[in-house]
């Protein structure tokens, strides 16, 4: 059971220092791992046994920095497997949910110190699977990490005597019951931190999941299965079925009994499950919780007096870490004209600097975009940009010998307000220059788009940073720092208008969108 330690406050996990040679040599050997092992063949998951594809179908995950290399074949999930999934989650959810909260946050809690242990490794896959340079997949550990640790602790506090107003003659109480079974659709993006933290946040508050992850990066997602089962959670709490969203996936969004769908993704993907989950189907008896984080087209405002240096720094790490490949990622600086060309020359500079390659070694730090139709998709934005604006840094693909899907950090300046590629979500290392004439000016562009997930303000002024607060409308706002890098707990996280419900992953309400609440009331004889 659940030791004292555990239950200590929650604090975030600490970043690995790469420039001290014991971290950079064992992720450098954790790697070679890693890579020593490419090429097998994955089972499906399901109620804890392994089906695997029959012939040739399958998934093949492979390595975007060089597409010749294939990580893994990944079992291809049919409607069948989908009904057997559902199966298995129904039987098991009738005894998990039955499980105590405690019991429940220990399994996830014993996750959290496996990944621990298994930091380099799981970061190493993350480097080769998705291009993500030591310090992002470190990031992308540690947040995972931090998700296991902090949504048992809220289980905990969920679990708890919750405050009702006393009355004459009754005894009241409120408890936190379970929902069902839930379908959880994680992203590529974030294939290890956002996949377990949806996927825990349900099984701890007594939820059974089928887990279906993208298949860009279902070998991370694979590595997280082992670490449920070294755990020891029982077979049937969570399900692992790779597979295609437009059958699999839509078939289970659709299916009687699945309960709520959490999903992170596009927007357009987040509409479609969205509306397909409104409509009851035969044998449905509840009406289902969609939890989706969607898309974004975030936007850095410097005021005039802000420190040009600050800010374009901030500028720089938001609009290119992990190749913009970030739902927080700024893709628009919104600069008043006072300052804009001495911000815009220091962001130029330090876009320059930047290193591109595989990842292999801390000293870079951009790696590919995530797949060929991403490499395709950012080419075309970059090609309009180009028509649009100026390009004055980056502006076409970085060639490597491997053939790799790396594009250059691009910076297009003058860019209009409503131009494509200041209101489109791009998802890559492409960065929008807009010339502000006033600070109202710079609130009103910073407003103009149908997204609404994160914002930063760099200034001076007090009075300009409290009606940043007021009328900056995202989700996270970040004052004088970049717009990236939320941290559970810290920073609960999540986006309005066409950025999704809201949900503020890392945060203290997220639990309650996977169980309802009951009241319970004895008259006192």
């Amino acid at each position: 059971m659940i030791t004292e330690s555990r239950v200590k406050e929650f604090v975030n996990e600490p970043f690995t220092d790469f420039s001290k040679p014991e971290n950079k040599q064992a992720m450098e050997k954790a790697i070679e791992t890693v890579r020593s092992t490419f090429g097998q063949k994955y089972p499906l998951i399901i109620d804890g046994k392994e089906i695997m594809a029959k012939g040739d179908d399958f998934i093949v995950s492979t390595n975007p920095a060089d597409p010749k290399e294939v990580i893994g074949y990944f079992t291809k999930a049919t409607q069948k497997d989908a009904d057997a999934a559902m199966q298995a989650a129904l039987t098991a959810f009738e005894s998990w949910k039955k499980v105590s909260p405690e019991k429940r946050a220990d399994y996830v809690f014993k996750a959290a110190e496996i990944m621990r242990k298994r930091k380099f490794e799981l970061s190493a896959w993350l480097t080769q699977e998705i291009g993500k340079s030591f310090a992002e997949a470190d990031g992308d550990v540690a947040e995972a990490i931090d998700f296991c640790e902090f949504y048992a602790r809220e289980m905990l506090r969920f679990a708890g005597k919750q405050p009702v107003t006393p009355y004459p003659g009754e005894d009241n109480k409120l408890v936190y019951i379970p929902l069902g079974v839930g379908l959880v659709i994680p992203p590529w993006n974030f294939p290890l931190a956002i996949l377990v933290g949806m996927t825990t946040a349900s099984i701890v508050a007594g939820n059974t999941v089928i887990l279906k992850p993208s298949s860009d990066t279902p070998a991370i997602a694979y590595q997280f299965i082992r670490i449920m089962q070294e755990a020891g959670l029982p077979a049937g709490v969570i399900n692992f079925m790779p597979g295609p969203g437009a059958s699999v996936g839509d078939y289970l969004v659709t299916h009687p009994k699945t309960r709520f769908i959490s999903f992170t993704g596009s927007k357009e993907v987040g509409l479609r499950i969205n509306e397909l989950a409104a409509k009851p189907n035969k044998g449905q008896i509840w009406i289902k919780r969609v939890v989706a984080e969607m898309g974004g087209k975030d936007s850095i405002i410097v005021d005039k007096d802000a420190d040009a240096e600050e800010a374009a720094q901030g500028i720089v790490s938001s609009a290119f870490g992990f190749q913009g490949q970030k739902c927080s990622a700024c893709s628009r600086a919104i600069v008043h004209k006072d300052i804009y060309d001495k911000v815009l020359e220091k962001v130029v500079e330090k876009t320059k600097k930047l290193s591109i390659g595989k990842i292999e070694s801390s000293d870079v730090l951009m790696g590919p975009v995530a797949s060929k139709s991403a490499y395709e998709s950012i080419l075309k934005y970059i090609e309009v940009g180009s028509k649009e604006g100026r390009v004055v840094a980056g502006g076409k693909a970085h060639q490597t010998p491997s053939n790799g899907y790396f594009i250059e950090p691009t910076v297009i300046a003058d860019v209009d307000p409503k131009a494509t590629i200041a209101q489109e979500e791009i998802f890559g290392p492409v960065l929008a220059f807009i010339k502000a004439d006033s600070w109202e000016n710079a609130i009103e562009i910073g407003n103009n788009t149908e997204f609404g997930l994160t914002g930063a303000v760099y200034s001076n002024s007090r009075e300009h940073l409290k009606e940043a607060a007021e009328d900056f409308h995202v989700g996270n706002l970040y004052l004088n720092r970049k717009c990236t890098g939320a941290l559970v707990g810290v920073h609960p996280f999540g986006g309005f208008n066409m950025s999704g419900t809201d949900s503020k992953a890392g945060g203290r309400d997220y639990l309650l969108l996977f169980m309802q609440a009951k009241s319970i009331s004895e008259k006192i004889k």
